[in-house]
């Protein structure tokens, strides 16, 4: 009897496990979205419209999407964006397309693409400026099955559209430098800095934009030695939003390899913490770094400069330590 009442225990508890086990599977879903244009830089005046052809591509699991447009703003000066929340604006927006409607769910198989046609208005008498919207693909995570705790899962993929209003067809060009400055080291003397040889420097360069339209800053930063070295660096054209400022970003171009491959450039993009130019070598002596920048035709040049010492600190304070060293083994020699 003893031996039945145990086996039913046992059967009980496995059963309970292999139930809670089984409700608590989970099936994750899988988003890959693709959308291209990734990105929409327009020109117009005002009563014109224009309609751009989109393609969304789905390498995920098959799911509902949803279509919206939103504007958005500079988040900070390294090119980060806010989405906000509701839509504002004078720029219109809607869909060519026949079977779909902002806000209104379509299914996308996988591996399969969805043309979206995205008509854009201008209104008559709108005030030049700049207009910052996303079109936006949502994925709705599915509902959850009985029995089945479904991971809902939820992806959104973006493409900045940049709007350019001007009933002239002329743009406000207003850039001024903020920041130009090394970052890290010491200062002995005020606003000097010094850095140990061997260190690698990091060169901070900012533009804000005072205007009402974008612009793509050209350029070079300049490194000269005052035993004659220079290294000059080419500034990366990246967007700056009107009313914004931007960390600007440069690299040293260098010839091409005999596999035709690039070496790898003297800034990196994903530097943790961000930096303009990371310079590395071994320094001794003054240098300045100096930089002209420029906004396409018929618009100002800005022009920044900055300097700072380098000595090779850590190898002198060896030297010493070693020559200290000696003397001290050398005394305690003599005394011995």
């Amino acid at each position: 009897m003893k031996k039945k009442i145990i086996i039913i225990m046992i059967a009980f508890l496995l059963s309970s496990i292999i139930y809670h086990l089984g409700s608590g599977v989970s099936l994750a879903q899988q988003v890959s979205l693709a959308i291209s244009p990734p990105l929409l830089e327009l020109f117009i005046k005002p009563g014109k419209s224009i309609m751009v052809a989109y393609k969304l591509e789905n390498h995920g699991d098959p799911t509902f999407l949803n279509l919206k447009i939103l504007p958005f703003e500079a988040k900070d000066n390294l090119g980060n964006i806010r989405i906000k929340p509701d839509f504002e604006g004078p720029v219109r927006f809607s869909l060519d397309n026949a079977d779909l409607t902002f806000d209104q769910p379509f299914f996308l198989k996988t591996n399969n693409s969805q043309q979206i046609l995205l008509r854009i208005r201008i209104p008559e008498n709108i005030t030049d400026g700049d207009y910052y919207y996303t079109l936006l693909a949502e994925t709705i995570p599915p509902t959850s099955s009985e029995g089945v705790g479904s991971a809902r899962a939820k992806a959104t993929i973006g493409s900045n559209i940049l709007v350019t209003i001007s009933n002239s067809g002329n743009i406000e060009v207003k850039p001024k430098i903020t920041i130009f400055s090394t970052k890290g080291g010491f200062e002995l003397l005020k606003n000097v800095k010094f850095f140990d040889s061997q260190d690698k420097i990091s060169t901070i360069l900012t533009v804000a934009n005072k205007g009402k339209n974008i612009i793509k800053p050209e350029g070079q930063i300049t490194l000269k030695g005052n035993l004659g070295t220079s290294a000059t660096y080419d500034i990366i054209s990246k967007n700056i939003l009107a009313e914004s400022e931007r960390m600007v970003e440069a690299r040293l171009l260098v010839p091409e390899h005999s596999d035709g491959g690039q070496a790898t450039p003297s800034a990196e993009i994903d530097q943790t913490p961000p930096a303009s130019l990371v310079l590395s070598g071994f320094f001794i002596g003054k240098y300045s770094l100096s930089t002209q920048i420029r906004f396409g035709e018929n618009s100002p040049t800005i022009f920044g400069s900055t300097m700072f010492y380098a000595f090779p600190f850590k190898i002198m304070g060896g030297v010493i330590l070693t020559i200290l060293i000696v003397i001290l083994v050398i005394k305690r020699d003599k005394e011995e």
